[in-house]
């Protein structure tokens, strides 16, 4: 056997050997997973705390009213004094006129007219300090983005998990919604992503910043562990200023994660391939820490997913037994998620290779410094 064929060989079974790993790391998260449930009636607490619900908007006139509909939905359900603050991030369409017109509809909503974003912030991390600004260090904080769409009892149950777990931050992960071929290749890699590398049980109790995950469309957080831990102002220059809030509360001696919050809350991130790239562009370069760190992520995913289905279609079984691997992953997933399962996990490779191009489409973005979101560089002014 020649050295390249061996060195091939080689390279299946180890990447092979990756996909089962994930895979079993999978199923036993999937176990730990931990599921926000409302509580029966009349089992609140005696003395409910206040909740307030931050929603920063830039340019969401389109879906604003509809988000902000679901939170107060959500907020009927909470027997305590409750506020949606809204923060409009300078928008350029009727969204502040939106925001104002839920404020009278509505007495519990909260409108904030956005100041300019100044030197050494970005722009979501200062719309959010400025709608969590006023706000004490007693009750919940929740910061939820315009795109998702809360069930009536998501808050309720979500608080509920904060306080009965001992977290400090608890992240219900949205069901995402996605339709066409791009959206449908790429976003289930959001969840499948953490479910299939980062150990749960050990992230929730760990103080490494590297064992961290969260999404910022939908967080939960007592008051007192943010203001703790800085706040947003502690990541003013964050892109992904969700995990590295979680970060922040860590290094402060707080603990927090990801749970699935699938029958709480949906998202469309992006709709089409022009949106979803403009989107995971702004961000993906941040997402492995470094472009190195992207090279070696990268490096390993196209092993462990790519190289042994290619190994498959030649008849090796080593290949096919990884790319099953990758495929019962996907579907474990997305059943627990309430993703589309079959026929989409079959495309796990092209997904993996379509990731990896994004990617590298944001490194190489960010070396040149042209990108931008929603009409502004993602850049810190200093």
């Amino acid at each position: 056997m020649s050295p390249l064929r061996r060195t091939g060989r080689v390279g299946v079974a180890v990447g092979s050997t990756v996909a089962l790993g994930c895979l079993a790391l999978t199923v036993d998260n999937l176990r730990r997973l931990r599921t926000p449930v409302a509580p029966a009636a009349g089992a609140g607490p005696e003395t409910p705390e206040p909740l307030t619900v931050v929603l920063p908007v830039r340019d969401e006139a389109g879906d604003l009213r509809a988000c902000a509909t679901s939170v107060l939905a959500a907020l009927d359900g909470w027997p305590g004094r409750t506020r949606l603050v809204v923060v409009d991030d300078r928008s350029t369409d009727r969204t502040l006129a939106v925001a104002a017109e839920l404020a009278e509809e509505d007495p519990r909503v909260v409108v904030r007219a956005g100041a300019p974003t100044p030197r050494g912030w970005l722009g979501k991390p200062w719309a959010c300090h400025q709608g969590a600004q006023a706000i004490d260090t007693e009750g919940v904080l929740v910061f939820v983005d315009a795109d998702v769409r809360l069930a009536p009892d998501a808050l309720v149950a979500s608080v509920g998990l904060l306080r009965s777990s001992g977290l400090d931050l608890v992240s219900p992960y949205p069901r995402q919604r996605a339709h066409g071929a791009a959206e449908r290749l790429v976003q289930p890699l959001l969840q499948w992503s953490w479910m299939s590398t980062l150990p749960l049980g050990l992230a929730e109790r760990s103080p490494r910043p590297s064992l961290s995950a969260a999404n910022g469309q939908l967080l939960v957080v007592d008051a007192l562990a943010y203001h703790d831990a800085g706040g947003h102002a502690a990541v003013r220059t964050a892109v992904l200023e969700d995990i590295a809030l979680l970060r922040a509360l860590k290094a402060v001696g707080r603990r927090g994660g990801v749970v699935d919050g699938s029958d709480l809350a949906t998202c469309r991130m992006y709709a089409g391939w022009p949106a979803l790239r403009a989107g995971y562009r702004k961000s993906l370069w941040a997402a492995f820490g470094s472009p190195a760190g992207a090279a070696g992520a990268l490096a390993l995913l196209l092993l462990a997913y790519v190289v042994p289905p290619l190994a498959a279609l030649r008849g090796s079984r080593v290949g096919l037994l990884g790319y099953a691997a990758g495929v019962v992953s996907r579907v474990l997933v997305a059943r627990r998620t309430r993703g589309r399962a079959l026929p989409d996990a079959l495309a796990h490779p092209v997904s993996v290779l379509v990731l990896a191009g994004l990617t590298a489409d944001s490194v190489v973005g960010r070396r040149r410094g042209d990108l931008r979101w929603r009409g502004r560089p993602v850049e810190v002014e200093r």
